[in-house]
């Protein structure tokens, strides 16, 4: 599945889902933003989230802070964060995908550390089902 990117401007494009085992279609849509260029909202189902609760191994803490003391990106947080929204999308796509949704809109992360070690993760979105939309007639006003 494409994860949205975080760094992306908020107003860009829906990403679709392609996780086969989220959904029937094998493709749930997947926006940062409330509506989907080209397509209706026929049902909005609710809320829907996806959350994991990742740990930091010892060998993995003590490499991290000896990294810490000469500064720079510590390479195998970076990769456990990147797992660990990746999982909780997947999760987001697979209950919305369990309610009917065939899009999830206004997606969004959240991060909480969990003692010292343990980071939780949680993808969270509006659950809704969409219909494409036919163009416009030419002059047509909008």
């Amino acid at each position: 599945m494409q994860a949205p990117d975080e760094h992306a401007d908020p107003g860009s494009g829906p990403v679709a889902a392609t996780n086969p085992s989220a959904a029937p279609s094998g493709s749930i849509i997947v926006t940062t933003t409330e509506n989907i260029p080209g397509t209706r909202v026929v049902r909005t189902l609710g809320h829907v989230f996806g959350l994991t609760v990742r740990s930091r191994s010892l060998g993995g803490n003590i490499a991290a802070g000896l990294k810490s003391i000469v500064g720079g990106e510590i390479g195998s947080y970076v990769k456990l964060n990147e797992d660990a929204r990746r999982q909780a999308i997947d999760r987001m796509v697979q209950n919305a995908a369990a309610m009917g949704a065939n899009a999830v809109t206004m997606m969004r992360f959240d991060s909480t550390e969990m003692a010292r070690s343990m980071s939780e993760i949680v993808a969270y979105g509006t659950a809704r089902v969409v219909e494409s939309v036919p163009d416009s007639a030419p002059g047509a006003p909008d």
